[in-house]
């Protein structure tokens, strides 16, 4: 059996002994069925529901409730959807991306259409090509690297539909395709569950922030720790009064004396949802002392002022940047630097004082005046600790959401036979 190459490495036990998965060209599965055609702009908005290219693109399952609204007189000779039916996108920006697929589980409540950047496979038998199964098939590995291989193109890549449906892929019978879709199915299924809870701790953590912090033209929040709800007002003073900022520096790149080094250099690219990831690059010693950039303290909060404007994060240890951040140090026996960066989570209040017309940027002087409202220290500090703890209860529900997804991945690569040599 181990010779034979259209077995997956994982089987169900019922079917170990069934021998190799048939291989059908994707011809062999189905009829090709074209999205809308001869449409203009004026005809979307209002009408029927047709599904999006970026619905087919997101998932592997059409949601008939996020379809767009098209105009289709009664003479127009289009194609409609049915249960079964499996979407392909036909172009994108990358090849990894062509050829992504999503399916018609269910059959339309009403006469539902398909975009015009995507074609729809209609397989001649659902029972040997089963939908729940379709949704899986087109996404496994063996898939993903045919398809990919096909993809033509330089800026813009294209799927080829006569090359596509010369594809073969491996098929196994009907039973084992039930019994494969419904074990990764069953796993959706916990990690929707989990990202729903991700999304409930979001909204929760955003209902606090706007609770937590006075509204626009007020003093004093809708929501205070009982300790704290005689302590009157908050205090409005200037970013620059609470710590002093920090610009940044990119040594000379052609000097290779300045670079692989040992201190860490970021870029703003590197801040992502409010933490630092790796930095990609190190300056030496010599780059240091030979450029504008500054060594910032542990504990610096880091603020993105190009480009990207308003992205925020903590240094956790001694670091430089480029000139794309200022960087706030803190005054931290007046103001707690967690309480801080809890504050220029609101990018608006950064984005709005950026300047320039092909390239926005906002200068230290102007994000130096930006006004804050603070509590006495005691009170930051407590609100600080809640908005920190309820973060590392998003942060540990995102790593079993990453967990799960990546046990996805495993059974996805268990699941299907590789792809011949």
């Amino acid at each position: 059996m181990g010779n034979l190459k259209n077995i997956p490495e994982l089987r169900f036990p019922e079917f170990e002994n069934e021998g190799e998965w048939e291989e059908k060209k994707i011809s062999d599965l189905g009829e090709t069925i074209s999205g809308l055609t001869g449409k203009s702009g004026e005809d979307f908005g209002t009408g029927k529901p047709f599904v999006t290219y970026k619905q087919v693109f997101d998932n592997s399952v059409i949601d008939f409730e996020k379809c767009g609204k098209v105009q289709v007189g009664k003479n127009e000779n289009q194609n409609l959807l049915q249960r079964g039916d499996i979407l392909f996108t036909t172009s994108s920006e990358t090849p990894n991306e062509v050829g992504f697929a999503s399916v018609l589980i269910d059959s339309p409540k009403e006469e539902t259409y398909l975009n015009s950047f995507c074609f729809a496979l209609r397989p001649f038998n659902i029972e040997k090509t089963q939908p729940q199964f379709s949704r899986y098939l087109f996404h496994s590995p063996v898939y993903r690297k045919s398809v990919t291989a096909i993809a033509q193109g330089s800026t813009r890549y294209n799927l080829s539909k006569g090359a596509f449906l010369e594809l073969q892929v491996p098929v196994p019978n009907p039973k084992e395709q039930q019994k494969i879709a419904s074990c990764l199915s069953s796993l959706d299924e916990v990690i929707s569950a989990h990202n729903q809870k991700l999304d409930l701790l979001k909204d929760h953590k955003k209902g606090l922030m706007q609770n937590f912090f006075p509204q626009e033209g007020e003093k004093v929040p809708k929501l205070r720790f009982k300790e704290f709800e005689k302590d009157g007002e908050w205090v409005e003073k200037s970013l620059g009064e609470v710590g002093d900022f920090v610009g940044g520096g990119t040594p000379d790149t052609s000097k290779q004396e300045y670079w692989d080094g040992e201190i860490l250099w970021y870029t703003p690219t590197e801040i992502k949802n409010g933490k630092l990831k790796s930095s990609i690059r190190k300056i030496t010693e010599q780059g240091l002392k030979n450029s504008s950039a500054k060594l910032l303290p542990k504990g610096t909060i880091l603020i993105t002022t190009r480009a990207t404007i308003g992205d925020v994060a903590i240094t956790e240890e001694e670091c430089t940047t480029n000139q794309g951040f200022q960087s706030l140090i803190v005054h931290s026996t007046e103001v707690n630097t967690f309480w801080l960066y809890w504050i220029l989570q609101n990018k608006e209040a950064l984005i709005k004082r950026a300047s320039g017309s092909t390239f926005k940027e906002i200068g230290k002087n102007e994000i130096t005046n930006i006004p804050t409202l603070s509590p006495q220290k005691g009170e930051q500090q407590k609100i600080a600790s809640c908005l920190s703890s309820l973060d590392e209860l998003i942060k540990a529900q995102e790593e079993i959401i990453e967990q799960l997804k990546q046990h996805k991945k495993g059974l996805m690569q268990g699941l299907f036979p590789k792809m011949k040599e």
